[in-house]
């Protein structure tokens, strides 16, 4: 009998189901689960790859008749963000985030329910209980942060946090090139806001400080909505059959 090391990662298939983006499409997924002392490195390669990462699972589209998903990443030392996102950072300009090792709280959870009850009520994740969100945050085997994204205080100058209620968190992933937005939700009732494209250009400025070239946004794919704005981050790169390409409008 062959025994296959905990460090090598072995790929399943899933079966066809419906397809959450593009309507009358089926999807099939291509996954490996990432543990062992190698997650982080195996991270890595395989989101250099196209894979996404949830929880301890990386995985990516491997439909039959579709290549819609398109995995985006920022190019951070060139993006030039528009007037509208500029418009967003100075609205969000008494916002700060506290990023930091992954720790669930009551608070978070009810920020992501609020969300997906607003916003996703008949997707996926709309059956979540408050021990599945704890796994969201918390089973993982590579360099994971949560970042809490508050008003600032009186101190937030000195202890770099915010003092008001959670408005946004972000679930992050660092990797050797870029950080990695494994998913992120905000408070629906400060809509106005516009704080999922602040979170990215949060990312965005965060990677320029730690050096890292790159933010990976995830899957793009072109006509559905939900997926559109991850398009308006430019320049940007988009892996195609020929690799990472460039794309500037």
């Amino acid at each position: 009998m062959t025994q296959h090391s905990r460090d090598t990662p072995q790929f399943y298939l899933t079966a066809p189901s419906p397809c959450p983006y593009l309507k009358g499409q089926e999807e099939r997924k291509v996954f490996t689960h990432l543990v062992g002392e190698r997650a982080g490195e195996l991270n890595d390669l395989l989101t250099h790859g196209g894979f996404r990462r949830s929880q301890s699972i990386a995985y990516r589209p491997a439909c039959e008749t579709c290549r819609s998903c398109v995995s985006v990443r920022v190019v951070v030392a060139d993006f030039k963000p528009s007037r509208n996102m500029r418009r967003i950072a100075e609205h969000n300009a008494d916002v700060i985030g506290d990023m930091r090792k992954p720790a669930p709280t009551s608070e978070q959870y009810s920020v992501f329910r609020a969300y997906l009850d607003a916003r996703h009520r008949d997707g996926g994740m709309a059956d979540m209980t408050v021990l599945d969100y704890a796994m969201m945050i918390e089973d993982s085997h590579v360099d994971t942060q949560v970042i809490d994204y508050r008003t600032r205080g009186p101190d937030s100058r000195l202890n770099g946090r915010g003092a008001g209620p959670l408005l946004a968190v972000a679930l992050t992933d660092v990797l050797s090139d870029g950080l990695s937005m494994v998913y992120s939700f905000f408070d629906p009732d400060a809509g106005e806001r516009s704080l999922g494209t602040y979170m990215i250009l949060d990312h965005i400025e965060r990677a320029r400080a730690m050096g890292l070239p790159y933010v990976y946004l995830g899957y793009w794919v072109q006509g559905s909505k939900k997926m559109d704005y991850k398009g308006r981050f430019l320049p940007q790169e988009r892996l195609m059959a020929s690799g990472w390409t460039r794309v500037e409008d």
